[in-house]
């Protein structure tokens, strides 16, 4: 979708990305309710593009400084399903982490760390957590190789993260729980990492599995909740008029 056809028809997934956007904007105060109340009543009117691009002008695209509109690039990112984030971003520099190792114990990499272009992590007998929500990557191309013998491992991913699950287990387990899910997967974004996870579990599990970071789970809630509070201002309104 481009901006230079304003007459093009607009389609029910370019408007929910623009009422993405204005979630977005009343959450962190952008807009007041009076004012997210008329721009989604608009959104949802709106049959062009050229509709659609004036409600967003202002605001800034979730994730990025630039403005948002709706022919950006959706990419989703740490975190959240639609959030436009370039991954360009968070490719490259110096791995923070190449490794880890636990015996009766447990290791964990969360927050924000680079992963290192060959991660190797093994647990005998104990757990271990990698969490890739807001991590870095040395390199496009990235491989986390994980071994548990009568120990687990859990690997969290965001959505939109391009990851290929290689391993296997003996009296265990070794997969992509996302794959059970009766949940709709999140498209890979173009420009995402490419991560291999591999590796065996013996008498033990690895697990792999998509998820949203607590924040953007709380941003979410609090959007929804705004929307809400703002279809019954429209609905007390239609009933005074």
């Amino acid at each position: 979708m481009t901006s230079g056809l304003p007459e093009m028809r607009a389609s029910d997934a370019e408007r929910e990305r623009v009422a993405e956007v204005l979630r977005d904007a009343v959450a962190e105060g952008r807009l007041d309710m009076e004012e997210f109340d008329q721009r989604l009543d608009a959104v949802y009117e709106a049959r062009t593009h050229g509709e659609l691009e004036p409600l967003v002008r202002d605001l800034p695209a979730p994730g990025a400084g630039g403005p948002a509109g709706p022919d950006a690039t959706l990419a989703p990112s740490p975190g959240a399903p639609g959030t436009r984030v370039s991954w360009r971003d968070r490719i490259g520099g110096t791995a923070t982490s190449r490794g880890a190792f636990a015996f009766w114990g447990g290791f964990g990499r969360q927050g924000t760390w680079t992963v290192g272009r060959t991660f190797t992590a093994f647990a005998l007998m104990g757990g271990g957590e990698i969490d890739l929500r807001e991590a870095r990557f040395e390199d496009r191309d990235t491989v986390i190789r994980c071994f548990a013998i009568m120990g687990g491992m859990a690997v969290t991913v965001p959505p939109g993260l391009d990851v290929n699950v290689k391993g296997f287990g003996f009296m265990g387990g070794f997969g992509d729980r996302t794959e059970k899910s009766s949940q709709p997967s999140e498209p890979v974004a173009p420009d995402s990492p490419r991560v291999t996870v591999t590796g065996f579990a013996l008498m033990g599990g690895v697990g792999v599995e998509r998820k949203i970071t607590r924040a953007e789970k709380q941003r979410l809630k609090e959007a929804r909740k705004q929307e809400k509070l703002a279809k019954k201002a429209r609905a007390d309104r239609k009933e005074l008029d």
